[in-house]
């Protein structure tokens, strides 16, 4: 397992596609909006600033990356020939997805700690912390189910889209507006609570309860995303 994370790390640095995706997309979108901290607090807040950024990393760094690596993974048929060894289906998912998956923890937990020492420290680490690893693992779930339908890398910048615009399109959303207006429908988004989660527990304001019911939709979403992931998962090449 961890002989095919160390290639997949190596390759990282040698696909300038998802080197760009992986790291100077992300962080650039981030340092922009940091260094406008006070723009963007005023037309939202220091919590949609936060949002904002995780889900930049989430959509073009890990999910976009991943979706890449497993559509290529499969084309050359290394995932075939992954299969027939000794290693289990768990263990070559872990090793292909490891690499890309600490990059954005270690990225989202470098700029929001930058943001934190510009700005103030969150109300609630806790919360901020519980957001960021929903979130993670929401896009880390629809990268798996969007590599199943996905026949090759460059198709990847097709399929990826859709769900890095929603997504990201919620987050500013949810940020800037709140959920004192079609509370529902914005909980029920992909990243709708884990936003709302996320803005409460850098914001402070909102009693902990009602904060802690927004990990039911978080995690749903989770469990959605790994649901659709098992189903839609392809091994060999679609023909």
């Amino acid at each position: 397992m961890f002989s095919i994370a160390l290639g997949e790390l190596i390759q990282i640095f040698r696909n300038r596609l998802v080197l760009v995706t992986s790291f100077v997309l992300p962080i650039a979108m981030s340092a922009f909006f940091i260094y406008q901290h006070d723009l963007f607090a005023k037309i939202g807040s220091l919590g949609y600033i936060a949002a904002v950024v995780l889900f930049f990393v989430a959509a073009f760094g890990l999910y976009t990356s991943t979706v890449t690596t497993l559509a290529s993974r499969r084309q050359n048929l290394f995932l075939k020939r992954l299969r027939s060894t000794a290693i289990s289906d768990a263990g070559i998912m872990t090793g292909l997805l490891l690499p890309v998956t600490v990059i954005a923890l270690v990225q989202v937990a470098v700029i929001l700690t930058v943001l934190a020492v510009v700005t103030g420290t969150p109300a609630h680490i806790a919360l901020v912390a519980v957001a960021v690893l929903a979130a993670l693992l929401m896009m880390l779930g629809l990268g798996l189910a969007t590599a199943g339908v996905t026949n090759s890398p460059e198709h990847a910048q097709v399929t990826t889209l859709p769900i890095s615009l929603i997504t990201i399109g919620t987050a500013t959303w949810v940020g800037i507006a709140g959920t004192d207006s079609l509370p529902l429908l914005k909980r029920l988004l992909p990243g709708g609570s884990v936003t709302e989660l996320l803005l409460n527990g850098w914001n402070g304001g909102v009693p902990l309860k009602d904060s802690l019911i927004l990990l039911g939709p978080s995690f749903a979403w989770v469990a959605v995303s790994i649901t659709l992931a098992t189903r839609l998962f392809r091994w060999e090449p679609r023909r």
